[in-house]
């Protein structure tokens, strides 16, 4: 039997905190002595694991918004990742894509899904020059469609835990998920148990000799059916932070587990990227499986606690309310916009302008000469016109960050920042159509209320727009 190999995945990813108005990322007084969580968890974290050429061995996903925050903050940290992502001997690479705005995409409509996931891998290719084979979804939630999508835009690759697998799986190999007209995917169903080790019992990660040998070698052996020939692979998949952050010195530990030299007979097996350990499978060679629809990696209950009350939070009952308000703004913007486009001269169709405007997002073409190329036809001021309409855009998918309605109350700063990403947007659309956007959003926040100070909505938005000098709604 050939050795077996491990794969480690870290998920990286930290919303974006900047105020939407200003640029500026308001302090956080909880992070302290650091400015915000962000500058707190890179100091923890994603810098010691840069510095110690972690990057280079695991395999990986850097948020948009966190690596955005990287390149501006700590350069030397970001462009470390940058290079090791390029420097894996034999060719392969070692990051994979993520969804933009760490929306929960089962939950998006079809449109907003494949803006999501263009974003992401056009971020990614413009950060690391090249296309990525996979793509993480932010919790791992997912659906028949959302991964249909993501065989349109070329993904071979994603990973999911064992339940999200409808069948009972080897986690030691991966899948093909036939999602029908043609379609397949390559479904990585990570190691459980190791998993869950690494995550939740700090003891097992005291030791990564210990680990090597107490901990991988019974899931290599047991993980399901007999392997056969070819070599087994073990996935760990886990919250990057966890390195240094969650786990003080965890980042060393990392370090000892992937830094030893591939041939190493003393560990019995061989650490590889995640690229490498499909980069020699035919997908169609691959035994079938089915994915179960609405599931995520972090709620047991599928994505109920991005949505509504779930066993997760003591009460999630403001979480639908709040999901709501955001859908109905959102179809006001939407259908706002495309009656502006449909005046201008060739009639753009607003899709396909949001889909390129990650290049003026990312930096890699200037808004104006953006729309120059896409607008040819339409004069300076509708021009403006296109480009403030597609900043409304942007916030407007912004607010649908998964973080806004994952923990336990809308007072958290995480929901009134999705709420400041909302403002940014609808004030966008009524200021350069005269409309009242924002008011209507207004009466609907006003649906839900906080269970732990009891104010609604609409109180928590104002006092979110006033934390950073943004003027309430009058």
């Amino acid at each position: 039997m050939s050795r077996g190999r491990l794969v480690v995945h870290g998920h990286f990813y930290q919303p974006r905190r900047a105020d939407p108005f200003s640029g500026t990322v308001p302090r956080e007084p909880s992070a302290a002595p650091y400015p915000d969580w962000t500058s707190r968890i890179d100091a923890e974290c994603y810098r010691p694991n840069a510095e110690r050429g972690n990057f280079a061995r695991i395999s990986w996903d850097l948020g948009p918004t966190l690596a955005s925050w990287l390149a501006e903050h700590d350069v030397a940290a970001y462009e470390a990742i940058v290079a090791q992502d390029r420097g894996v001997p034999g060719g392969m690479a070692t990051g994979m894509a993520q969804g933009y705005h760490h929306a929960i995409l089962p939950l998006a409509t079809p449109a907003d899904r494949r803006t999501e996931i263009r974003w992401g891998l056009r971020d990614f290719e413009l950060r690391f020059g090249r296309r990525p084979r996979g793509l993480w979804l932010p919790e791992t939630a997912v659906d028949r469609l959302t991964l249909r999508l993501l065989v349109d835009e070329g993904v071979r690759h994603t990973i999911l835990a064992p339940w999200q697998i409808a069948e009972k799986v080897d986690s030691r190999q991966p899948y093909r998920l036939d999602l029908g007209e043609g379609r397949s995917i390559i479904g990585v169903v990570y190691d459980g148990p190791l998993s869950s080790a690494v995550s939740f019992e700090p003891a097992a990660t005291e030791d990564a000799d210990r680990f090597s040998r107490e901990r991988v070698p019974p899931r290599l052996a047991t993980a399901g059916s007999s392997p056969g020939s070819d070599p087994v692979t073990v996935v760990i998949a886990t919250d990057g932070e966890l390195y240094g952050h969650h786990r003080q010195f965890r980042d060393q530990f990392l370090e000892h587990l992937v830094s030893s030299a591939p041939d190493d007979p003393g560990r019995g097996f061989d650490i590889v990227t995640l690229d490498a350990a499909l980069a020699d499978l035919r997908i169609d060679d691959l035994p079938a499986a089915d994915v179960v629809d609405d599931t995520s990696w972090s709620c047991h209950h599928g994505v109920l606690r991005w949505t509504a009350d779930c066993e997760d939070v003591p009460d999630g009952r403001w979480k639908g309310p709040l999901r709501r308000a955001f859908d109905r703004l959102a179809a006001g913007i939407d259908a706002l916009t495309d009656r502006a486009f449909a005046a201008l001269p060739g009639a753009p169709d607003r899709l396909t302008l949001r889909d390129g405007y990650v290049d003026v997002v990312g930096g890699a073409r200037d808004g104006a000469a953006f729309a120059e190329a896409e607008v040819p036809d339409s004069d300076a001021a509708a021009r403006s016109r296109v480009l403030v309409l597609l900043e409304a855009q942007r916030w407007r998918l912004a607010m649908y960050a998964s973080d806004g309605w994952y923990w336990e109350d809308p007072e958290r700063v995480e929901t009134r920042q999705v709420m400041r990403a909302a403002a940014r947007a609808a004030r966008g659309v009524d200021a350069e159509l005269g409309s009242r956007l924002e008011m209507r959003l207004l009466d609907d926040l006003r649906a839900l209320v906080s269970p732990s100070s009891g104010a609604d909505g609409a109180a928590i938005y104002r006092s979110a727009l006033e934390e950073v000098g943004q003027p309430p709604p009058a």
